[in-house]
């Protein structure tokens, strides 16, 4: 059976002005991700993925098209949605225990003293921070600084998790344990996301579908089914089929920087 539409993008554009005239960043995208799918989108830097991710977040609107909820324009933030950002996203002064409590005292989120505590230690144990509660993020690794940001979007219990590049700042070997992390929290408590990605092992590895989009203005080149079940392990790296199915996705992928690379050249002063 297949799972009912969640998000949808329908015709969506988006122009932002520049001194001189409109910069066409996104142009009639129409996808959507159903509930509990893992959707991830590739493209060249500066594309508009960035950008796409944001309206679902609420935090922009588009020029014109619509991105509904549950076929509801989205108007707004909410905390039906977490989003995590590659700048892991905490707050400096706040220990770890308190940044995963920060969430929790919002009046969007009433909790009991006695639940806070109880969903604080659920999280730290979950990523392997009890033993850091009292620490503040300064002192953490940066994997550790993303497994308090992943604690601290999970505490609230939005339905969607929006990620932006959430690993591209760590190394390859921590990048592949907060894969592995983000796949078992994921099995245990369910969610819908939706990631911007540069890498495309990546995005096969976590998704269940791969939305490749064009230099920008963006525009959705394919979507590319996964077909591989969960859960993964990292086995799955040297299955020959992965291996296919990446090289069929990152030849997509280069074409589009090749076109970019052209647009940048026929934009130069000549």
């Amino acid at each position: 059976m297949i799972s009912p539409d969640r998000i949808v993008f329908d015709h969506v554009s988006v122009t932002f002005p520049t001194p001189t005239d409109m910069l066409p960043v996104v142009e009639d995208v129409s996808f959507s991700v159903r509930d509990g799918e893992f959707v991830s989108l590739v493209g060249p830097s500066g594309c508009g993925k960035t950008t796409m991710l944001n309206i679902v977040a609420g935090f922009i609107k588009p020029s014109r098209g619509s991105v509904t909820l549950d076929g509801i324009p989205i108007l707004g933030p909410g905390s039906d949605r977490g989003v995590i950002f590659q700048e892991y996203g905490v707050f400096p002064w706040l220990t770890v225990e308190k940044n995963i409590e920060f969430g929790l005292n919002l009046r969007s989120n009433p909790r009991s003293r006695e639940k806070r505590a109880e969903v604080c230690e659920r999280y730290m144990r979950l990523m392997g921070l009890y033993e850091f509660r009292n620490a503040y993020p300064k002192t953490l690794s940066g994997g550790m600084r993303q497994r308090l940001a992943l604690a601290r979007a999970y505490a609230v219990a939005p339905q969607f998790l929006l990620m932006d590049e959430p690993f591209g700042a760590l190394d390859a070997q921590t990048r592949t344990a907060m894969q592995d992390l983000l796949l078992e929290v994921l099995q245990k408590e369910g969610k819908t996301v939706m990631l911007i990605t540069h890498s495309v092992e990546e995005a096969i590895y976590l998704s269940s579908r791969v939305v490749v989009v064009s230099a920008r203005p963006s525009r959705v080149r394919c979507i590319v089914e996964v077909p591989f079940p969960y859960p993964r392990t990292e086995q799955l790296h040297e299955n020959a089929e992965f291996l296919g199915l990446r090289s069929r996705v990152r030849d997509l992928v280069m074409r589009e920087y090749a076109a970019q690379e052209q647009q940048t050249r026929d934009a130069a002063p000549h």
